[in-house]
């Protein structure tokens, strides 16, 4: 758990209120300009964020996704996970683990944990026994999804670019869930 005592984990249904976005889009430039490999390339631009945030946001509406978000005790958003519900007719029972990223400036605080935790109980809450997700090989993220009982089941080489360019590996990780139903 987080050493926080001020932090509130909760999911957001919409980004209507503005500074949310900002948020969001502030955590997420943040950490791509910080070497995260997360889909985007440098120079990260709000622009390219905000798009993205409200591509996440239609999927929240559709009932796709479901969108966690941290907030410190100044009530600022510094993390963020997402679960894509929607799969293949034969995979109901699965979900993929995305974007959990953390603000630079609230990292080392348990807050990655806690996401990570949060989003399990959303898991099971939604029927969902096997979770998956990537993350760069040999990263800090890496070291926690083991930590939290994550199975590494390969690294595939080459498979994505560091934001300033240069081939990153990526290791797939998977976790059963037992219902608590």
């Amino acid at each position: 758990m987080t050493s926080d005592s001020q932090l509130k984990i909760h999911e957001l249904a919409d980004l209507n209120h503005s500074d949310d976005l900002n948020q969001l889009s502030d955590v997420l430039i943040d950490c791509v300009e910080g070497g995260a490999s997360v889909s985007f390339m440098q120079p990260m631009t709000r622009e390219k964020a905000d798009t993205f945030w409200r591509n996440i946001e239609a999927g929240v509406i559709a009932g796709a996704r479901i969108l966690l978000v941290a907030r410190d005790e100044t009530n600022q958003i510094v993390g963020t996970v997402h679960i894509v519900l929607s799969q293949p007719e034969n995979q109901p029972h699965r979900a993929d683990i995305a974007k959990m990223l953390v603000h630079r400036k609230a990292r080392r605080r348990g807050i990655a944990e806690a996401l990570m935790r949060s989003i399990e109980v959303v898991a099971r809450r939604e029927g969902k026994t096997l979770l998956v997700l990537d993350t760069i090989t040999a990263g800090d993220a890496e070291r926690l999804y083991a930590r939290l009982g994550w199975i590494q089941s390969g690294i595939i080489p080459d498979y994505a670019l560091f934001p300033a360019g240069g081939l990153c590996a990526t290791t797939i990780f998977y976790k059963k869930l037992e219902s608590h139903a």
